[in-house]
Order: structure tokens, then C-alpha cells, then sequence
């Protein structure tokens, strides 16, 4: 699409304007936001965002969002959510020194190049271009190696797509690649690098299926003993029936007091 199809629509969406900003938080003075949620607002145009000079988190998922340059303006920066737009050009955030955390999954990024001008943003350690769990990606994460480009890229970063690469933690993301390893997914018979298929089960099908009890001694005695014990109850439960039975017929024989005539 040329420019002015984006502008097109653009002109269609919701533009974020001081009233919005000071109806989304509160706030009287757009230098007073520090933190901002606009998520699934349909917003098209950052507009007048670049006036929140001190904010500190945003959250923009969810938009149709094309053109960051409003972004450059937030020197305070430290996380942002793009995900789920329609971004591919991510220079305006070159320009946000203090950027730690910055999520881009579910836009256009066709390739790394399109990174490589986040490079000289030092503090960045928190890097998302993908998300399994929502279905998110952009069309870069086609490449089988793109994890180990952007950790090149970024020998800062701590995570990327939520997966430790340095740090605490990081550890166990390793032994898991290796466990995979190891079962084979990664390579045939060869040896020779195999195309991912289809996740197979790490446990045998019938593994979580229950298995029937196995019957003790000491339960077997339980059983016994409980088994004794109705009989038990049962039998007195009989001896009271007769006692009773016995009783009214007894009291049943004796003369009535009231028919005695004085």
C-alpha cells in the first residue's frame, strides 16, 4: 500500500487526542501520565501521545496502528506493547533511550533489518516478535534462525518471545532445548536436520489413564472389620425390635386403670 491508502485509513480510525488521554486515566495534565492502557480501542493515529513526555509504560496491542513517529517524543519510555498492528517500521523508537521491554508480536516485520535500528537502545533487554499462546508472529519468525539473529543483534537481551536467553533462568530453557535434543525431534536417523511435524506426547498414551488399585493385607482386615461390625449392628438393631415388640405385647395384657369404678 502506497501513503496515501494508509492515510486513507487512518482517517477511518479513532486518533488518540487530549480528551481521550485525560478520559483514559484521569489525569489533567497529559505531562502527568505515567502509565497508559489504550488497548482494542481502534486506534489508527498516535496523535498528540507524544505530548506525555513522562510516560512510562503504554500498551497499544490490539490496533491498527501503522505509524510510531509520535513515540520518538517519550524519552522515559521503558515498556511498550505493540502487539496485534499493522507496524513495520520501528525507527521512531531509536529514540527512546530508556526502552527495556518492547512487544511487536502480530505485526508486519518481514525481516531483522527491520530491528537493527533498536541496536544502540542499551537498556532493551525484553524482546517479543512472537507469541504462541495468542497466535501472534510476524512474517521475520518464518526463518528457523531468527532467535539466534536477534540474540546476535542484541547481545543485551535477557528474553526473547518470553524465552530467558541470559540470566536466572535461562538454564532451563537450555536443558529443555536439550531434552528435545536428545528425544530426537530435532534430527532423523541421519542425523540430518528434519522439518517440525506434528508435537508428539513426551509419555506413553495410556500413562494418565488410572491404573486399578492394588489390594493390601491391611485392607483386606478393614474390610473384615467393617463387615463385623454391621453384622454387629444389625443384630442388635434386631434384639431391640424383639425387645420392644415384647414390651407392648406385655403392657398390651395388663387390665385398663380407667375402666376400675370407685
Amino acid at each position: 500500500k502506497d501513503e496515501e491508502e494508509e492515510e486513507e485509513e487512518e482517517e477511518g480510525g479513532v486518533r488518540i487526542t487530549a480528551q481521550l488521554l485525560k478520559a483514559a486515566t484521569g489525569e489533567f495534565a497529559l505531562e502527568s501520565i505515567l502509565l497508559l492502557k489504550l488497548r482494542g480501542r481502534r486506534l489508527v493515529h498516535l496523535g498528540c501521545l507524544g505530548d506525555c513526555s513522562n510516560l512510562e509504560w503504554l500498551d497499544l496491542s490490539g490496533n491498527s496502528i501503522v505509524h510510531l513517529g509520535p513515540l520518538a517524543a517519550l524519552k522515559s519510555l521503558a515498556v511498550l506493547n505493540l502487539a496485534r498492528n499493522r507496524v513495520a517500521n520501528l525507527e521512531p523508537l531509536a529514540s527512546c533511550p530508556n526502552l527495556q521491554s518492547l512487544n511487536v508480536a502480530g505485526n508486519l516485520l518481514r525481516n531483522l533489518q527491520q530491528l537493527r535500528c533498536l541496536t544502540g537502545l542499551r537498556r532493551l533487554e525484553n524482546l517479543r516478535v512472537r507469541d504462541p499462546a495468542a497466535r501472534l508472529e510476524n512474517p521475520l519468525c518464518a526463518a528457523p534462525a531468527y532467535r539466534a539473529g536477534l540474540v546476535e543483534m542484541f547481545p543485551q537481551l535477557k528474553a526473547v518471545d518470553g524465552e530467558r536467553v541470559s540470566g536466572r533462568g535461562s538454564e532451563l530453557y537450555q536443558l529443555c532445548r536439550d531434552l528435545d535434543s536428545s528425544l530426537g525431534r530435532g534430527a532423523g536417523a541421519s542425523g540430518e536436520s528434519e522439518p517440525p511435524g506434528a508435537a508428539q506426547p513426551w509419555v506413553d498414551a495410556a500413562f494418565w489413564e488410572p491404573r486399578p488399585g492394588r489390594r493390601s493385607s491391611i485392607v483386606d482386615e478393614a474390610y473384615r472389620q467393617f463387615g463385623e461390625v454391621v453384622r454387629e449392628c444389625r443384630e442388635l438393631s434386631r434384639r431391640a425390635d424383639d425387645t420392644i415388640a415384647h414390651a407392648e405385647r406385655a403392657l398390651g395384657a395388663r387390665p385398663d386403670p380407667s375402666s376400675y369404678v370407685f
